[in-house]
């Protein structure tokens, strides 16, 4: 294999040496559920999937005790908070729920008869309460969440109830996206908020595994660092949420039976809300109660190790495959297939996402979009290249062959391959008196009226459409209908003799006057390459072209200056500039029998 040919090989090895690389480099936070620059991006095509699929329904025994507005009006001034708390919690406890979550941290010491007021409420419940854990953002990696503090309910509380975290995981715009299940703290392995409260309900021990939680009969499939997916059910509201004024006056005594009921403020003035996909701000005990309805068989959201593997697995697929199709197929080709194989790979992520699955869209999207773009990049000024190459060397091969010819072999590299049989009007011009006249103009002279001989010439014939073959010193030969333009050529080289004729005259300088004969003849000629492989020249021949040439002697004889053959004038359509002077039969010499020639004189 020759440079010429092993250079494209190795440019394509290249980029995809390339492609693989920039696919590692992207594909490896996320394979490792490390944080990085797409993760913004990633959260913005998960939401667009959340809309498009719009809510789901979340699982029947988990609701919510809301300590809203209208609660904190109709108590205002009556009761402080953890009294308010207390009430809350008795009254839910009468009606008898299966485990109740106050999703409050109860870190700060109160009125002492207040406390214990609070905490005799706690005890008497099936009851979880939060702590809440710092994370400092230059903490070590771990493969469990490990907070560098943690803020814990009040002693008196604690030891009246279970315990757990209430921390989410949110992306770069705030919207929650996983929560975990345990945590790494200086007390050892704690459980999460929302497992406690799921563990009780289900009395079920939970078993977590590196990659799934069991809790009774329900496993769900966990992230990495033991992190469960959120798969938020809409927007605020769409767990049943009931007004703590309502269980306070005993309203909804068979409504919280048996549930799972999550306590917690969401009157305005209390911060704790977060960004959705379905709404602006959803309270964080409505999110807590997400995650416990997951746990308890409601919809989930499923990325883990396999899916992860998926992701990365589609990210070199897909730049790979990109690439190749960019590079191996023409650019009109390549890219659209490129592309489509990104569109699948969208279809794919969406119709997963039906299904429960979170595949990634934004891993692949631009593992593959920047190899694809270097290669179609890459192709393009290649491909330029080669066109302006190109360019240049049909520019260089219309100087040798005729413009119109050149572009046909430019077009059709296979043109004349084998010889092709065609009806055409030959033409042969030459300068009259060329050998007196070029030994007295001297060498220098002579050359320059060649060259504008010649440039007139070729001009003529290529106005009509014509090919000029073949400039043979003082003379030349064209074809007409060569390159099937549209027109007569009978007519076409009739009407480019005339223009010819007079385009001559006017090369005459004040010291000398110049002058041509023209022999025109139509009929059947043979077109075909002459020459070897490597170098090749296109060439007519025939009896017709033997004819034509002889038209130029007799022309000489008769004293003429245009000769042409009865079989061409049969042919032309338009009316000649001029009639011809005289018609008359002449014999050709080498050739049997008379032609019928018709003869124009200066």
């Amino acid at each position: 294999m020759n440079s010429a040919r092993r250079a494209p090989v190795l440019f394509g090895v290249l980029m995809i040496i390339a492609a693989a690389v920039w696919a590692a480099m992207i594909s490896a936070p996320h394979w490792s559920a490390r944080a990085s620059g797409l993760d913004r991006l990633e959260a913005a095509l998960l939401d667009i999937r959340f809309s498009l699929f719009g809510t789901v329904a979340p699982a029947p025994d988990v609701v919510i005790v809301a300590i809203d507005d209208a609660t904190l009006a109709a108590t205002q001034g009556t009761t402080a908070n953890r009294l308010l708390l207390a009430d809350t919690i008795d009254a839910i406890v009468a009606t008898a729920p299966k485990v109740i979550g106050l999703d409050v941290i109860l870190a700060d010491a109160g009125a002492e008869d207040v406390d214990s007021r609070l905490a005799a409420a706690l005890r008497a419940a099936p009851m979880v309460i939060a702590a809440g854990g710092s994370f400092a953002d230059d903490a070590p990696a771990s493969p469990i969440a490990r907070p560098s503090s943690v803020l814990r309910p009040q002693p008196t509380f604690a030891d009246a109830s279970d315990v757990g975290l209430v921390n989410l995981s949110t992306d770069a715009t705030g919207v929650p996206r996983y929560v975990s299940m345990v945590f790494s703290t200086d007390q050892g392995i704690e459980p999460s908020f929302a497992l406690r409260i799921a563990a009780r309900f289900a009395e079920a021990e939970p078993v977590i595994s590196e990659d799934q939680l069991a809790l009774g009969a329900v496993e769900l499939p966990l992230d990495v660092g033991l992190n469960l997916p959120l798969r938020l059910v809409g927007p605020r509201g769409s767990i049943p949420t009931y007004s703590a004024m309502d269980v306070l006056s005993g309203d909804l005594q068979d409504v919280l039976a048996g549930k799972a009921v999550i306590l917690g403020y969401t009157a305005t003035a209390f911060g704790d809300r977060f960004p959705s996909p379905f709404d602006e701000s959803v309270p964080g005990v409505e999110i807590m109660a997400t995650a416990v309805s997951q746990m308890l068989g409601g919809e989930t959201l499923r990325r883990d190790a396999t899916t992860r593997g998926v992701d990365v697995g589609a990210s070199f697929a897909l730049a790979l495959v990109g690439t190749l199709l960019v590079l191996i197929l023409p650019l009109s080709a390549g890219v659209p297939l490129a592309l489509g194989l990104l569109a699948l790979w969208g279809g794919v992520v969406v119709v997963a996402f039906s299904a429960g699955l979170w595949l990634g869209a934004a891993v692949p999207m631009v593992a593959s979009a920047g190899p694809l773009a270097g290669a179609v990049m890459a192709r393009y000024y290649t491909e330029k290249r080669k066109a302006n190459r190109g360019a240049k060397a049909l520019a260089a091969l219309k100087r040798f062959q005729s413009p119109a010819l050149a572009e046909m072999i430019a077009d059709d590299p296979s043109f004349l391959r084998e010889p092709t049989a065609k009806s055409l009007s030959v033409f042969f011009v030459d300068l009259s008196s060329f050998t007196h006249l070029s030994e007295w103009l001297g060498p220098a002279r002579t050359q320059d009226l060649l060259k504008h001989f010649h440039q007139i010439t070729a001009q003529a014939v290529e106005t009509e459409g014509g090919v000029v073959l073949n400039y043979m010193g003082d003379g030349a030969l064209a074809v007409f209908g060569m390159t099937d333009a549209e027109g007569n050529s009978a007519d076409q080289a009739l009407r480019t003799s005339f223009a010819l004729i007079e385009a001559v005259r006017a090369l005459g300088q004040e010291d000398y006057t110049v002058g041509c004969r023209i022999g025109l003849h139509y009929g059947d000629v043979i077109l075909s390459r002459l020459g070897g492989d490597r170098h090749q020249q296109v060439s007519v021949a025939g009896d017709s072209v033997n004819l034509a040439s002889r038209l130029l002697e007799i022309a000489k004889t008769e004293g003429a200056i245009i000769a042409a053959t009865d079989a061409l004038l049969e042919v032309s359509a338009s009316e000649l500039p001029r009639p011809a002077d005289r018609v008359k039969p002449v014999p050709v010499r080498g050739r049997e029998g008379w032609a019928t020639v018709h003869f124009w004189s200066a």
